[in-house]
């Protein structure tokens, strides 16, 4: 097992790619803090791993949330040997509707939690020679013209992967980071539902947006954040890793004939 025995803190776990992420780091041995804003959801979750297994509930938009998801982590087993920052706000604006209040319930869910609960974590994770994996959004580049906010604070949250895996390197806490493209979550779904899709629209898509013919599972960016948070990928940090079907940088898509 990759993660045998690890301590793995997964903010949003209750559904979605956090969800799946947890799932994969108990198959993979740890245990886990799962956290999020559906507590029945995050008990049935629990319940299916007794030892393994806690359930925090906290509110990410309150800075009083870090320590008591750190504190939740060390009275249950002890030891905290990662977080992954996941859960995040993607409340929809532009630029006439991001009003003062808006952006910074936005940035204080979507930034200054992640940068709460590492510095909350931060002894522990020195002691532990621990790590920390964001899972940001391929919108920190730039962004959709309606994701206004969430892309900013997605900016700032890269901005944040980077300087930390610089500032902490010498304490042998290491930092990394995804930005995740284009996924098909429970709740990707039902926003496309209410955005005037058809219930198939998963498979409707257009090649541009979804060469492969599918957009990303939330158990692929589970399998891939197993290297990141298992000591195989030590000492690296500092990486910025884009999961998305297509080359950020120059991406100059094809135009399809018939």
């Amino acid at each position: 097992m990759r993660l045998k025995d690890k301590v793995i803190l997964v903010t949003g776990s209750t559904t979605g790619i956090g969800e799946a992420i947890a799932r994969r780091v108990v198959a993979e041995g740890a245990r886990v803090v799962i956290h999020g804003r559906d507590e029945e959801r995050g008990r049935k979750l629990v319940a299916q791993w007794p030892e393994r297994a806690v359930l925090a509930i906290a509110d990410l938009s309150q800075p009083a949330a870090a320590d008591q998801l750190v504190d939740a982590a060390i009275r249950a087993f002890g030891a905290l040997d990662a977080i992954v920052n996941n859960a995040a706000s993607v409340a929809r604006s532009d630029l006439q509707s991001t009003d003062a209040a808006f952006f910074d319930k936005i940035m204080a869910v979507n930034v200054r939690a992640p940068l709460l609960l590492i510095r909350a974590a931060f002894p522990h994770l020195k002691r532990s020679r621990g790590c920390v994996l964001n899972i940001g959004s391929i919108n920190a580049y730039t962004g959709e013209s309606n994701l206004l906010a969430y892309s900013i604070s997605k900016g700032a949250l890269m901005t944040l992967s980077r300087n930390l895996a610089d500032a902490l390197c010498y304490d042998g806490v290491r930092v990394n980071h995804f930005n995740v493209g284009w996924v098909l979550t429970p709740n990707e779904y039902k926003t496309k539902l209410a955005d005037g899709l058809p219930q198939n629209w998963p498979e409707q898509l257009e090649p541009q947006f979804a060469p492969s013919g599918r957009i990303m599972k939330p158990e692929e960016i589970a399998e891939a954040s197993v290297y990141w948070l298992s000591d195989e990928s030590r000492p690296i940090s500092g990486t910025v890793l884009e999961l998305e079907q297509y080359p950020m940088i120059g991406r100059n898509p094809t135009k399809r004939g018939d």
